[in-house]
């Protein structure tokens, strides 16, 4: 008799139900989609009769997990950026200004006056008036250097400082540019994450390529334009001190001050002081709201730091104006009516209700630490997603189909045990993919139809061993049981091989090439288990019905 204890064979009906049950909101696929939209937004937005209905398209105590359309399959954008990491290296040596002032100021006996003078991009430049104190200078200069705190750069200083007659040079030193890179591209890595996922998209695919790109990939958007609108500004947001209103695009701004042109007012440009009181980054929160006279605006909340600058210069300068500053031009610049000491305010201009959410969003997100060129986009249409989609359905069927026949064929009754293993097989990794919250595209197909072809491998080594066993003169349940013992070290070590070339290609791979390696790692999980246990308890079931004297496989 087989030997099958109750404990296993529910245990193996119970993980079929569950793989098909998390595979089974894919069959509902634009319900599903549309209820999860609805659950996403209530959760973010509150309820509303429209969302509440759309809510309602899927039952909410079943499984919602989809697998996720890959760009190929359901269109979307894609972008290759590059970073311009130089802009970094510029504001580093610009903050480092105030500190190199004071530490010169310290030797003003052995120096005597200092200036600022013009230098390239990335440096800082100092004349001293008295050159017999150029080393002196050098020393209090390099006292500001800190070490390089990344394996490559341990034992070196964030700056190098030269002279040259009496003027001292400041730079960042090459192992503090390599880890400004590395920082630089992670910060802007994080913050397209954090603004794509604001704006509810499903599973973009944001990565590195090289020292200085980021591949952007973004299913279900409209354009690459679109993409570029909600990640292709940097949102900048200063709060600078007001010198004066113009509308001469000539004037030239005084030393340390900037002249900018405001985004409302056409032909209106301020100057400004260059430093700010405050900037985006000591922001919290920022919420789009709508102002005392029903126009769409943007609240905003400082943290502790932010807060208390704040309200110190509001106190300190009632009755001046105040520029906000997004991005190079002036959104508004109120006049202050009274000390601000809670840290919070309102940013009002001439916006869209749809352009003071996506400026929340970025403010949010925060600002992208460098500004970016792209080098390459590329909207992929869904026409063309329904069309892979269609292909890689054919090429299933196809799959499907040979591998029925061919079964049904060689092992007639058995192997129509192994045709409904296969389809069950197909159905755990939808359910696998669902629950991980896989993404699925073009190659990903490709591994399923892959899988398709190899799910029966353990099957054919079972049976022949089975075919063996019978040849042998061994009983029918005996033959089944050592069938299945003899096949199973053939079975773990032709699919462990297949497993660890999958593995290498996840780790190695990028994109496209990953979601191959996910789908086909899943499919030989499956398929062993379907092979090894679900086969096997759908043959117990039959020989305790049938209880035949002889088989034929």
């Amino acid at each position: 008799m087989l030997q099958y204890p109750l404990w296993r064979r529910i245990a193996v009906i119970l993980l079929v139900l569950a793989g098909l049950s998390a595979a089974l909101p894919n069959l509902f696929y634009s319900r599903v989609e549309l209820h999860n939209d609805a659950a996403a937004a209530i959760e973010q937005f509150g309820p509303s009769p429209e969302r509440e209905a759309d809510l309602s398209a899927w039952p909410t105590w079943m499984p919602s997990s989809l697998v996720n359309l890959g760009l190929d399959l359901r269109g979307g954008a894609h972008l290759l950026a590059e970073v311009r990491v130089e802009d970094v290296y510029e504001h580093r040596i610009d903050a480092l200004w105030p500190e190199v002032r004071d530490a010169l100021r310290d030797q003003r006996d052995l120096v005597g006056g200092i200036q600022r003078i013009d230098a390239p991009g990335g440096q800082l430049q100092v004349r001293i008036e008295n050159e017999s104190g150029i080393a002196e200078a050098l020393e209090a200069v390099r006292e500001l250097a800190s070490p390089v705190v990344t394996i490559t750069g341990m034992g070196a200083n964030d700056i190098e400082v030269s002279a040259q007659g009496n003027v001292i040079t400041v730079e960042l030193s090459e192992a503090e540019q390599v880890a400004t890179d590395d920082r630089t591209i992670q910060q802007s890595l994080e913050i397209i994450r954090r603004r794509v996922d604001e704006v509810g998209t499903r599973e973009p695919t944001i990565q590195r390529q090289g020292e200085r790109r980021i591949l952007i990939q973004v299913p279900g958007l409209g354009s690459a334009d679109e993409l570029k609108a909600l990640i292709g500004t940097t949102a900048q947001l200063t709060f600078q001190p007001v010198i004066s209103r113009t509308t001469d695009p000539s004037t030239r701004p005084g030393p340390r001050q900037q002249l900018l042109p405001s985004l409302d007012e056409e032909g209106v440009f301020y100057v400004l002081e260059q430093s700010p009181v405050v900037t985006g980054e000591e922001l919290t929160n920022a919420q789009p709201s709508f102002d005392q006279n029903g126009q769409p605006a943007v609240n905003f909340q400082f943290n502790v730091t932010g807060a208390r600058k704040f309200g110190d210069y509001t106190a300190a300068n009632v009755g001046a104006p105040f520029a906000i500053v997004l991005d190079g031009e002036v959104v508004s610049a109120p006049r202050i009516n009274e000390a601000i000491p809670g840290g919070s305010g309102i940013i009002t201009g001439n916006f869209s209700v749809e352009e003071s959410t996506n400026l929340a969003v970025l403010l949010r997100a925060g600002a992208l630490p460098a500004e970016m060129t792209f080098l390459e986009e590329r909207t992929i249409g869904p026409e063309l997603g329904a069309d892979s989609i269609e292909a890689g359905r054919i090429a299933s069927m196809v799959a499907f189909a040979g591998v029925l026949l061919f079964m049904g064929l060689s092992y007639g009754w058995f192997g129509l045990i192994a045709n409904v293993a296969l389809i069950l097989n197909v159905g755990l990794v939808f359910g696998l993919l669902s629950a991980i919250g896989a993404t699925l595209t073009l190659p990903g197909i490709a591994g399923i139809v892959l899988t398709i072809g190899m799910a029966v491998d353990a099957n054919v080594l079972v049976f022949e061993r089975i075919r063996e066993e019978i040849r042998a003169g061994r009983g029918p349940a005996r033959a089944i049981e050592l069938g299945y013992e003899k096949a199973l070290s053939a079975i773990i070590d032709a699919n462990i091989t297949t497993f660890i070339t999958a593995t290498i290609l996840f780790l190695m791979g990028s994109g496209p090439v990953k979601g191959f390696a996910v789908t086909l790692a899943l499919g030989i999980i499956t398929s062993v288990f379907t092979a090894i246990y679900i086969t096997r308890l759908m043959i117990v079931f039959w020989f305790e019905r049938r209880r035949p004297k002889t088989i034929e496989v």
